[in-house]
Formats: C-alpha cells, structure tokens, sequence
C-alpha cells in the first residue's frame, strides 16, 4: 500500500501538469466543459480574498493570464510586453508638461501597437503580395519564434506568423487606454497589476466587447459587490450565450450553411439564399452569443461589460444597423478614426494620411502599381471641381471619412478583397442612406408598414453583404449568385424546407425572438433573475443538456476569435 503511493502522487502530478500545459488543439473557450471547471476554480477563490482589492485584482489577472495561456500558450508573452508598454508610456506622458513630449510617446505607442498587430495579421498576405508583384521569393519570419529557439533551444516554426487570439482587442483597448490619457479623459493607473488586469480580464479578452477604460477603470475601485437580482441576471446571459451559439448558430452551420458555401453549385438558388439569410443569424447568434457569456461572467466576479448588440436586424437603415451591430467595435471607430479624421465636419490632414494608407492596401491586395496614378487622377479632378464648388469639397470630404472607415473596418477583419468588398459595400449603404435621410418622406414615419419595409430592405442589404463576409473567394459569391439569379428552383422549395425543417425551424425560432419587442425581452429576464435558487439549477441543468444534444462533431469555434 505505502509503496503505490509514491506512483499515485507521480500520476497526479502528471495529471495537474497536463491541465495546466497549453494544448492548441483544445482551447479554453467556453463551450468546453474545462473552461466552467476553470471558471469554478476562480469563483472558489475569489469567494476568499474578495474583500481585499490588491488580492482580488492579483487573483483575477492571474487567472486572466492563465486563461490566454491556454488559449494562446506562448503569445501570453506578447500580451505582457503590450501591457508593461503601455503601461508605462502612459505614466510617462502623463508625468510631463509638454505637449509636444506627450503627442511624441503617445505616436510611439500607437505605433508600436499597430505594428505588432499588422505583423501578426498581416505578414504573410504583404510577403504574398511582393512575391507575385516582383516575382520575388521572400518568406515571411516569425522573428518571436526565431528569438525564443535561440534563447531557450526551443523548436517554434520560423516561416510560419501564427494570429494571436484576441490580439485586435486588446490592442484597441491600449490604443484607447493611451488616447483618452492624452485627452485628459482618464488619469493613468498607478499600479501596473491594475492596468493588467484590465487589458487581459479574460471575459472579453479575445473577443470583446472592446471595452473604454474610462468605463472599466472606476469599477475596479469600488468594492466588490454582487446582488441577488445581478446574480440571476448574470445566469440568464450565460444559458442565454450558450442557446444562441450552440443551439442556433452551431447547428444551423453544421448542417446547412457549411455545406451550401462549401460546395454552392450543388444546391439550388433557394438553398444559396437561405443560407445567406442563415449565416446573417448565425454570425449575430455566435458573436452575441459569446458577449452575452462574457456578460454575464463578469457580473458574477463583480464587474458590468457595455452592451455589444442591441437587436440590429430591427435596424430601419444601415446608419441604425452600425449603432447595434458590435457597438462597441463601431463606437471605437467612430471615436479614434472617423472623428479624428474630421466626421462629417470636413477633411483633415488625418484623413489624407488614412488614404494613403487604404491605397497602399489596395496597391498589394491588387498587385497593380499604376493604381496610384489612377487614385491621383481621380483626386486632382475633385480637387479642381471643390475649388470653383466649395459646397463639392465639404461633401467629398465628409464621405471620403465615412468611406475610409467602413473600409478600415473592413480590413480589421483581414487583408482580403473580400473584407475590403464588404466593408465598401458598407460604406456606399451607409452614404446612400445619408443622402436618401435628407429627402424622404418615410424616414420617420411610424406607419407599420414603413417600418416593416425599411427593415425588410436594411437586412436584405446587410444580408447580401454578408456573401463577400462569409465567401472564401470571389469566384464562390459569383457562384451562389449566379445559382439564386439563374437557378432558383422554386418547384423545390418544398423539399427543401422539409428536408432540412429542423434547420429552418430554429431559423424561424431565432428571428421570432430577436424580433420580439423590447419589453418582452426584459419581462422574462426579470422573470428568471427573480426564480429560486432550485428552479434557476433546473433550468440551468436542462438548458446544459439541450445544448450538449446538439453538439455533432467536436466544438465549432467561435467566428471573431479569427479576427
């Protein structure tokens, strides 16, 4: 008995040692039944050292840390140099008068953040594109991985620039954090263990919401506090997360929308448009699938996110559509790109610069070097037209800074003409609804039947923009649809609907809900967070089980931890 014991103990710590290793085939996302043992763990402690802030901060961003080594393994490394960076930069450019020192280390940072975060996005597409330009043979060089074999013999792969997860957002969250220093907005943190834990804490690190500090900071001040109406709220957007992502958005991928965009020739007109319309819910249903997870996480540890969809397929415009869709991403570049470059006021020496910039990508993406020279065509000609027509060059302006943004925004997502298509298309929505704001007759009427058809109108737009989002490639959209303009098969229709009914079934039940009124919405949240304690573990048991009974092939990840 005393001689197993020894080898049991070896075996434990050979089981602790695994859970604690990062594995990258099994992530730690939280559809995986590890992340809620992790998040039990938390809770365990957190219930011990809550009362004292220095204690509780340490823990969380201990556990937040962990978190992204599981889920990033070595990249924790890049996360904490971005955190003492700027953490650091900002009590500098805080402790000095001059503002001229302060614009200098606030240009450094976002320098350097940006330049980390186009390295890792966007190596290999730039290698990609000189080599087919030039007919060169260049490679792109993980130089972290080349660093990290050199000091500790390790064996990373150099010709390979992996994408951190999670690296778009919490670089926002520097460059914001370092902004709203400079602006006065915020002061800076004194305890670099406190900006830490607000970059990395783990709910919304690698996929949002991008949250403020001014909005985050405060909290972190304040005791730790948690009711009984909170904690059953924060319940109700867990179960509420996890039904969307994986009863919905899951299974209608799996077994409809992955296969018609896989192979669209060998599905009718009407398959490619329903699953255009599937995808236009399952992209909402995954991504606020997973912030009303992080939602409600972070209320049980004591901390409020923002909001970071608001119904958006009740949108009567695409100007309304962008203040409910990733409200926090589109509230970030309204507030540090689209307003710096001088909103709808006029140009500025910003927005030139951001041209050249997006022009630049438009040179790699395309290959073509003449590209310039038609872009200085076009702009002599405005500018010639805005100098006899002053009214010509505000609205040039203007426009030129909403372009620019939706199309910046477009390649956050990747270098891509796809995404570069999407986000144009967005723009042009977005200008087209501006001027059509100025002259109809209907844009505030609250006649039903107006607002049923603009918001039939704004989604079928949206919808069809979501072909260059979801589509691998060009010639796949032209594909899909070719099928639904030539093919559509409407003497099929039935089969359809009834061969994949319990697709189209959840599909109804998902815009049934997202279309229920407000109202509605806050009446059974308030319901749940008012239940007993026994009938919240019932329905939290039975929402588990559903959930699980949908799982078919493994776990699907979530669609921005791509971004």
């Amino acid at each position: 008995m005393s001689a197993s014991l020894p080898l049991l103990s070896m075996l434990s710590a050979v089981d602790w040692i695994g859970l604690l290793d990062y594995d990258p085939s099994s992530p730690l996302i939280f559809t995986r039944f590890f992340f809620w043992g992790f998040f039990t763990v938390v809770l365990a402690v957190l219930c011990f050292v809550y009362k004292s802030h220095p204690l509780r901060i340490g823990w969380l961003t201990l556990a937040s840390l962990f978190f992204y080594w599981k889920t990033s393994g070595v990249f924790v490394c890049l996360l904490s140099f971005s955190i003492a960076m700027d953490y650091f930069i900002a009590r500098a450019s805080a402790a000095t008068p001059d503002q001229l020192r302060k614009r200098l280390w606030l240009a450094l940072s976002i320098t350097v953040n940006l330049l980390l975060l186009c390295y890792f996005k966007y190596a290999h597409f730039v290698v990609d594109t000189i080599n087919n330009t030039f007919g060169t043979s260049f490679e792109a060089v993980n130089y972290f991985a080349r660093i990290a074999n050199a000091a500790w013999d390790a064996h990373f792969i150099e010709n390979k620039v992996l994408l951190p997860v999670g690296i778009s957002f919490y670089t926002f969250h520097c460059i914001s954090y370092q902004v709203d220093v400079f602006r006065g907005h915020v002061k800076p943190v004194r305890n670099i263990l406190d900006f830490a834990f607000y970059v990395s804490f783990f709910p919304a690190l690698v996929a949002g919401p991008i949250i403020r500090a001014s909005v985050f900071l405060p909290q972190m001040e304040k005791p730790f506090s948690l009711t009984r109406t909170q904690f059953g709220m924060a319940v109700f957007w867990i179960l509420n997360g996890l039904l969307k992502k994986m009863l919905v958005g899951d299974y209608i991928a799996v077994n409809f929308i992955d296969r018609v965009f896989a192979d669209p020739m060998r599905f009718t007109g009407f398959e490619n448009l329903m699953a255009a319309v599937g995808y236009s819910l399952q992209v909402y249903a995954d991504f606020s699938g997973y912030t009303d997870i992080a939602i409600g996480l972070a209320l049980l540890l004591g901390y409020t996110l923002p909001a970071n969809f608001d119904s958006p397929y009740k949108a009567r415009s695409t100007g309304e559509f962008w203040k409910r869709w990733h409200i926090s991403l589109s509230t970030w570049l309204r507030d540090y790109l689209y307003i710096p470059m001088g909103g709808n006021r006029g140009g500025s020496l910003f927005s030139w610069i951001m041209t050249g910039v997006v022009l630049a990508v438009l040179v790699l993406l395309t290959g073509n070097i003449l590209l310039p020279f038609i872009f200085i065509m076009i702009g002599s000609a405005c500018w010639l037209i805005a100098y006899f027509w002053p009214p010509f060059r505000n609205m040039i302006t203007t426009n030129i800074n909403l372009m620019l943004t939706m199309l910046i925004g477009g390649l956050w997502h990747g270098a891509s003409w796809m995404f570069v298509i999407w986000g144009g298309l967005n723009g042009i929505g977005l200008l087209i609804y501006k001027g059509w704001a100025r002259i109809s007759p209907w844009n505030k009427s609250t006649h039903w039947f107006a607002r049923f058809q603009a918001i039939a109108i704004t989604f079928a737009f949206i919808t069809f923009t979501r072909f260059w989002f979801r589509g691998s490639s060009l010639e796949q959209v032209n594909l899909m649809l070719g099928r639904i303009g030539n093919a559509f098969g409407w003497h099929l229709a039935g089969d359809v609907l009834w061969g994949f009914r319990s697709v189209f079934a959840l599909m109804l039940l998902g815009f049934v809900v997202h279309w229920l009124p407000t109202a509605t919405k806050e009446w059974y949240r308030a319901k749940f967070a008012a239940l007993p304690l026994w009938a919240m573990a019932l329905v939290s048991v039975w929402v588990v089980f559903v959930v699980y009974q949908t799982v078919t092939a493994g776990m699907v990840p979530f669609i921005y931890f791509q971004f």
